[in-house]
């Protein structure tokens, strides 16, 4: 019984710790919308959006593709597509009660960008290029891990290059994104390192080069990421950086989880923070100080999560 207990100690400790890499990585995303220009966003924007395709591809396992793939379909566009009615349905309201004019106004032409999300959404809606985006990576990568679940295994370094180069020649190209579909080929990548790194031992002498190379990023030194633009700054050192930065940020969470509940408690909440914040600071932005609005952004998305936690229901198609 005692090694049960410790089991699930453990395992609660690997979960929390999970939590509060999503808690920092969600603060740095809406810090990064409220400063919208200036070394601190430029620092954030250099790994902000890389850390969760990361985290994702370190909690990965492979799956019978089917049953994942209706999962993902099922599980994460319904809370997109009721997320996303919500905020138009509450655009239309308020514009109006402000004198101004609803973002989508021209009907039913309008229904032509919504459907096509991700480059044709912008404004509070700016930020649902990401869960599509993450959706159809993790299809297509589970399809590869299912086939190959050793990610060490040599087949992988025939595929990575090519989906590399894809990557970087679709940024180049354009920056039309329907549903945020242009950014996979770079998040299959990312879930790929992510799946990786767990099979890596740490030592203390990697914070070093870890470092050296996430502080090039971090100080603005190289072009920061717009990964909704499919912009990935200088071809893989940017990248790179981003990816340095994210793997010490999930070792400080590693080493700070019990002492920082709160941070996880966020963490828990970032799917909801996530669709929400963009519109908050959208709508309340020449009302309230930058300090204030990140507040707003965090707590008031934060308070809606734990509402939703505490219905079945809301939780069944919300979360």
């Amino acid at each position: 019984m005692e090694y049960r207990g410790h089991d699930r100690r453990q395992a609660q400790f690997r979960l929390d710790w999970v939590d509060v890499a999503r808690g920092l990585g969600i603060w740095a995303v809406v810090v990064g919308h409220v400063w919208t220009r200036g070394p601190l966003r430029d620092a954030l924007y250099s790994f902000h959006m890389p850390l969760f395709f990361l985290l994702s591809g370190m909690l990965s396992r492979p799956q019978d593709v089917g049953a994942f793939t209706r999962r993902q379909l099922v599980g994460q566009m319904r809370p997109y597509l009721l997320f996303l009615a919500l905020l138009i349905l509450m655009d239309q309201i308020i514009e109006p009660l402000k004198g101004g004019r609803p973002i989508f106004h021209q009907w039913p032409d309008d229904l032509a960008p919504i459907l096509l999300g991700g480059f044709w959404l912008r404004g509070p809606y700016t930020i649902f290029w990401f869960v599509p985006c993450l959706m159809m990576a993790r299809i297509l990568f589970n399809v590869a891990l299912r086939r190959w679940p050793d990610v060490l295994d040599r087949r992988w370094a025939m595929l990575l290059p090519p989906m590399l180069v894809l990557a970087y020649a679709l940024g180049w190209w354009t920056q039309a994104s329907p549903l945020g579909l242009l950014s996979v080929p770079m998040a299959f990548v990312l879930l790929w390192v992510g799946a990786l790194w767990p099979r890596v031992r740490w030592r203390g002498w990697m914070v070093a080069p870890l470092g050296a190379l996430a502080l090039v990023g971090l100080a603005g030194v190289m072009p920061t990421l717009n990964m909704k633009a499919a912009d990935y700054g200088w071809p893989l050192l940017s990248i790179a950086s981003a990816i340095a930065t994210s793997l010490l940020l999930f070792r400080l969470s590693a080493l700070v989880a019990p002492f920082a509940g709160p941070v996880a408690a966020v963490g828990r909440a970032s799917l909801v923070i996530m669709y929400a914040h963009v519109a908050i600071i959208h709508y309340l932005s020449p009302y309230m100080g930058k300090p204030w609005l990140l507040l707003a952004a965090l707590l008031i998305p934060f308070a809606i999560a734990r509402l939703i936690r505490l219905s079945p229901a809301a939780s069944r198609w919300l979360n």
